[in-house]
């Protein structure tokens, strides 16, 4: 199985993306995690979407080849971050990739709510996009406290709680996947 995992942020030392290569390396044996480069994406231009850059076209690719997407992102001021707005709105564009394609959302955050507002904008994004979301009953990844949850010297997720959490949320989607 090949997931593509798009990372909201892209701050070097960003937890959301500690996460994803924690992932990376966790589930290693059941699928393929490819974390997409939401960085060399040009602002979105309608004017473009016909015949977009080649960074465009490599995201849409990873995507529309996938099996199903992670999506990772903190929250800004309530929301999703607008590298991530932009992502999707190429993602929407044309031969829009995220029609049908199963999706978890996941993020991390120092504050207490651990993402949930910026969650809560994705689905309605996602929804938008005709993506077919995991179910959010028992299944939200909700992270808070994320400073105190991650190795401050490998990076990794290493509170125990979280991490058995995660694993069977991953497993529920995988089923998911498998079931769409």
């Amino acid at each position: 199985m090949n997931i593509v995992t798009i990372v909201g942020s892209i701050r070097k030392e960003s937890y959301n993306m500690q996460l994803a290569k924690t992932m990376q390396e966790r589930y290693e044996g059941k699928f393929n995690i490819k974390i997409a480069d939401i960085r060399s994406l040009p602002h979105y231009d309608q004017d473009e979407e016909n015949n977009p850059p080649q960074a465009v076209k490599e995201f849409k690719e990873a995507i529309a080849n996938a099996d199903g997407v992670f999506i990772i992102t903190p929250e800004y001021n309530w929301s999703i971050p607008g590298v991530l707005k932009n992502a999707l709105d190429w993602a929407s564009r044309v031969d829009k990739v995220f029609i049908g394609k199963p999706v978890m959302t996941f993020g991390a955050t120092m504050g207490t709510l651990g993402t949930l507002r910026a969650q809560l904008h994705l689905r309605e994004i996602l929804l938008g996009l005709q993506a077919k979301i995991l179910p959010p009953a028992g299944t939200e990844i909700l992270i808070s406290s994320a400073h105190q949850k991650f190795d401050e010297q490998t990076g990794k997720l290493m509170d125990e709680g979280t991490l058995n959490f995660l694993d069977s949320t991953v497993e529920k989607f995988i089923d998911f996947v498998k079931s769409v």
